[in-house]
């Protein structure tokens, strides 16, 4: 599979489906509209699937991890080796995104992108390195235009083998020690603004150390001078492993009608890479959550984004995502279940005047 071809099985919505979902909402008992965004999401599923009265009991969440070598700027609240040390709480089940996969019956897919420590003799984990961690983008690529590729390739490869299990909707999430800054620098450099209105506090950094994420981003974006029009070039510029392999992700489901729910601040700034591939990707994403991460409100505008949640959350891993999905699910199955006038023998709205 090369990325030319996987970009090319990319449609856009079921038109048809759509409609007769917004036809069926309409004969639901209840008034017309009255279950707001829900009406909405279910909709959207249906346009995605093509399926009518879609069904999401497949649901699946990739929480992929990468380390940065940006870290040795100073940028982070936590030291690198937390990065693998969490994969490991991953596997065990023991993190907030078990927790709440759980809570939403999805299942959770745990892949090592690009961590700087060996994995290789860990079970469970799926074995996608491209590196040990990236360059330091302050100082020049996070990698080189091959290894972009090929991140987005084993991400979108992810996505096909968890098809072959049973896949109806995908949830995207990350690990990785320092990624808000190569986050921040994608998200200035595909939306042209300024680092400052970007860069956030990530683990909740003071400001020492924010001031130094300000400045790295900005000296990335300056030595690298990313093409904002390309995505590869972005991504291969001021990237990061476990950014292309969600990138990649979210490219592989659209080729397959699978909705994509995009967690927070870092899967985002995947998603705008995903969009500047392929910007016929883009009505396949559903945003989980507006994070505190201070720029994701931008990059939501870039993306056309409503997210579903606003739960003031900044954690990652594909924690909104996980909840998120409750409610997507719910919205399907209310399309889906609930009777309508005929055969509740409700009475229908009398036409006024």
């Amino acid at each position: 599979m090369s990325l030319e071809s996987l970009i090319a099985r990319i449609g856009g919505l079921d038109a048809s489906a759509m409609a007769a979902a917004r036809a069926r909402q309409d004969t639901l008992t209840k008034p017309p509209g009255s279950l707001g965004r829900l009406e909405h999401l279910s909709t959207l599923v249906a346009g995605i699937t093509g399926h009518v009265r879609p069904r999401l009991h497949h649901k699946v969440i990739v929480t992929m991890a990468g380390d940065h070598g940006v870290v040795a700027e100073g940028v982070s609240a936590y030291p690198q080796e937390v990065t693998a040390q969490m994969v490991l709480n991953f596997l065990r089940g023991g993190a907030a995104i078990n927790v709440l996969a759980r809570h939403v019956g999805a299942r959770v897919v745990v892949v090592d992108m690009g961590v700087a420590t060996d994995l290789d003799d860990v079970d469970g984990l799926v074995h996608c390195k491209v590196g040990h961690g990236t360059a330091n983008i302050a100082r020049g690529p996070a990698m080189s235009r091959e290894q972009a590729e090929q991140a987005l390739l084993a991400g979108a490869a992810v996505v096909e083998t968890e098809a072959d299990t049973g896949l109806d909707i995908l949830g995207v999430g990350e690990m990785g020690i320092g990624n808000t800054t190569p986050a921040a620098a994608v998200a200035a450099a595909i939306t042209g603004r300024p680092p400052g209105e970007i860069v956030g506090r990530g683990t909740g950094v003071d400001d020492a150390t924010l001031a130094r994420k300000v400045a790295a981003v900005q000296r990335a974006l300056a030595v690298n001078r990313p093409d904002p029009y390309d995505g590869l070039d972005v991504l291969t510029k001021v990237g990061g492993f476990e950014i292309g392999g969600m990138a990649g992700a979210m490219l592989a489901a659209a080729a397959r009608r699978v909705p994509v729910v995009v967690d927070g601040f870092i899967s985002t700034a995947a998603a705008l890479i995903a969009v500047t591939l392929a910007p016929q990707v883009r009505p396949f994403l559903i945003a989980s959550h507006r994070s505190r991460e201070k720029g994701h409100h931008i990059m939501l505008d870039w993306l056309g984004a409503e997210p579903v949640l606003d739960l003031e959350m900044r954690l990652g891993e594909g924690t909104g995502s996980a909840l998120a999905i409750g409610v997507i699910e719910a919205a399907c199955q209310v399309l889906d279940e609930m009777a309508t006038f005929a055969e509740a023998g409700v009475s229908e709205k009398q036409d006024e005047g």
